[in-house]
């Protein structure tokens, strides 16, 4: 089988490594940035919570009682009878 060797053009190449909605040569770089901090924030705010719930600071019991935290359904009106 014969190998096929490809060069593709620089800028469509160069648009492909740039995520998207992001131009020029500094705003790539920044918004990677920018994700990976986020996605920092939300790793250590999981961790957070999850010793929090380790801790006990969640009432389980009362989460699983439905009753409790869900508002009544408004009364179905009938008209026209």
């Amino acid at each position: 089988m014969a190998r096929t060797a490809t060069d593709p053009d620089d800028d469509p190449l160069a648009a492909m490594t740039r995520p998207p909605g992001t131009d020029g040569t500094n705003e790539p770089g920044d918004t990677a940035l920018g994700e990976v901090s986020e996605r920092r924030r939300r790793i250590l705010a999981l961790t957070r919570l999850r010793a929090a719930a380790e801790d006990g600071a969640f009432d389980l019991d009362a989460l699983a009682d439905k009753r409790n935290h869900r508002r009544p359904a408004p009364p179905v009106w009938v008209s026209g009878l």
